[in-house]
């Protein structure tokens, strides 16, 4: 019987997951439009800079994005994705920036 329940909650938590990840997503969203990337960014599409899934694909397998990217958004920067400069975003901490990064080079 205790079996069958472990089975029950394994298979629950299994279909839940991908609810649980669409919502994690959306708040991850929202808190980037909070955060005003989403002025010059769009998830995947260009806008004034690079879509966040172009991000992705770039940076996804280099160990060292997540660090050098926050740094990034916090500082600004140019000259990876174009002429065009990245404003510095003074207004998002560096706990902030690790969050945003990691949204973005999750994104598929």
């Amino acid at each position: 019987m205790q079996g069958l329940k472990a089975l029950t909650v394994l298979c629950a938590a299994l279909l839940l997951a991908p609810v649980a990840r669409a919502a994690n997503a959306d708040a991850d969203a929202a808190f980037a439009k909070s955060k005003n990337c989403l002025a010059c960014h769009a998830i995947d599409k260009k806008v004034v800079g690079p879509a966040f899934k172009a991000v992705a694909d770039k940076y996804r397998q280099d160990p060292a994005a997540l660090e050098r990217l926050a740094l990034k958004v916090r500082q600004g920067g140019n000259g990876v994705w174009g002429v065009v400069y990245m404003p510095a975003n003074a207004q998002v901490s560096p706990e902030e920036s690790q969050r945003l990064v990691a949204w973005v080079l999750g994104l598929k």
